[in-house]
């Protein structure tokens, strides 16, 4: 029977749109292999960095060297904003953007003749067209409206699966390509949403993440009436048995108090909220576009903390966008070094082309860059072990991740626990844990935290 392989890359939307593509594969009867040895190996890609672009490109050329037979199937991100540059790769059979995703395995299966360039040839220079003998099918992602939905699992033992909700972004952030390769913001039917949850309660899963582009917006695009985020979530609630809900990144403008409020009072709701600040200077975020200030920013982190005030908080936070002085990353440095952040996720700004900031003045160094970058990494990881450290003593909720029997030796430095068997898990609030002894994976158990080690709770059963 013929074989397939999926590799993602990049965001959680890329990994539930190459879930949506596994099923269309599955649908046709073809059976999961490694990428050395599948007939078609599927690279669904991401471009929000530059190192991201090269990433894909370094991923076609493994393949191609440990299997040279196989049809390279390219899509996501990087395949719908530069085709042409991929299809000229050696190895390259197809490439597919995300305009064309949701119909992928029809594409490669089903087309009995030759493939079309369904991107106008216009858009195409000269030296590529004489170039290109692979197949693109790209169009104008705006004229779409499809939504993949299919539940991604966790590496480890498939016990949280993440359900994409929301796909597309109706802003426009200087700095960000994303709505250019993937559309307008729309939204997965509320009965689709109930249904997918339904079935996934059903499978036995205790654990359920759900996730988009810009999460906070669903509904916005769905025939009048009550859909907005927080009615979802409330209908997520009452709609479904599922024990545990985790809200993945919204932006700070959703956070609403009705959101808050919700979250703070349902023991069903995992304690948890990313809210992407980006920079912390005035100056900076009206250069990026974004549509908040940071004293909007501050009072929106505070109203979390204050109902929530055991919740982990986390932030996207990038350095080195165009003309950052140092007056404006100390704005930046100072506002994360005030608020209860438990992690944040540190990017260096990477120009995109197309993007209103590829083409501003005074971009700043790559080293400069990484400096900014280490001191706020440096921040965060204090405030993360500052955060852990007041729960040693304490009792907190987890579900178990790994197979008994893991030993985590490894993972856990220390002689007491060299010998001794773990089960690692997640807190509620989001923290890793490992428990001692062996546990069933995908089980909600109460565990008292005995010390943190490598950024982990080590525990036991209360």
């Amino acid at each position: 029977m013929a074989t397939y392989h999926v590799e993602n890359f990049g965001c959680r939307a890329t990994q539930a749109d190459g879930a949506a593509i596994e099923r269309q594969f599955e649908i046709r009867g073809l059976i999961r292999a490694p990428a050395a040895e599948a007939e078609f190996v599927v690279l669904n890609t991401c471009t929000v960095t530059n190192s991201a672009d090269q990433d894909a490109r370094a991923a076609i050329r493994r393949v191609q060297r440990q299997n040279p037979a196989a049809k390279i199937v390219v899509t996501g991100c990087y395949a719908q904003r530069a085709p042409e540059e991929i299809a000229v790769l050696p190895g390259v059979s197809a490439v597919i953007g995300n305009s064309h995703k949701y119909q992928l395995a029809e594409i490669v299966l089903d087309s009995p003749r030759p493939r079309e360039v369904v991107l106008p040839i216009s858009a195409l220079a000269e030296n590529w067209q004489q170039k290109i003998q692979t197949s693109i099918f790209v169009s104008d992602i705006f004229a779409h409206t499809e939504l993949l939905a299919a539940p991604v699992f966790d590496g480890t033992s498939r016990t949280r699966p993440n359900l994409k909700v929301q796909d597309g972004c109706d802003n426009r952030c200087a700095f960000c390509v994303i709505p250019s390769v993937r559309g307008q913001s729309r939204s997965l039917a509320l009965q689709k949403v109930i249904d997918e949850v339904n079935t996934l309660v059903a499978a036995g899963f205790r654990e359920l993440v759900i996730s988009g582009i810009n999460l906070g917006r669903w509904g916005r695009d769905l025939p009048a009436g009550s859909h907005d985020f927080t009615a979802l979530i409330r209908t997520i609630l009452g709609q479904t048995q599922l024990q545990k809900l985790r809200i993945s990144s919204v932006e700070p403008m959703d956070w609403t108090d009705g959101l808050i409020h919700l979250i703070a009072q349902s023991p069903r709701i995992a304690k948890h909220a990313h809210v992407p600040l980006q920079s912390g200077s005035d100056s900076v975020l009206r250069r990026m576009h974004r549509r908040y200030r940071p004293w909007h920013y501050r009072g929106k982190i505070e109203k979390i903390h204050a109902a929530m005030p055991d919740a982990a908080i986390g932030a996207d936070v990038m350095v080195g966008f165009p003309g950052e002085s140092d007056a404006e990353f100390e704005c930046t440095r100072r506002l994360i070094e005030e608020l209860p952040f438990t992690y944040l996720h540190v990017f260096t700004y990477s120009p995109r082309p197309g993007t209103p900031a590829a083409s501003m003045g005074n971009q700043i160094s790559v080293h400069l860059a990484r400096e900014r970058s280490k001191i706020l990494r440096e921040l965060a990881a204090q405030k993360k072990l500052a955060f852990m450290q007041r729960f040693v003593g304490t009792k907190i909720e987890a579900i178990t991740l790994a197979s008994p029997g893991k030993d985590t030796s490894e993972d856990c430095h220390s002689e007491t626990t060299a010998t001794s068997h773990f089960t690692e898990a997640l807190t509620d609030n989001y923290q890793k844990l490992f428990i001692r002894q062996e546990h069933p994976p995908n089980r909600w158990l109460q565990v008292r935290i005995e010390n943190v080690q490598d950024e982990a709770f080590v525990g036991q059963l209360a």
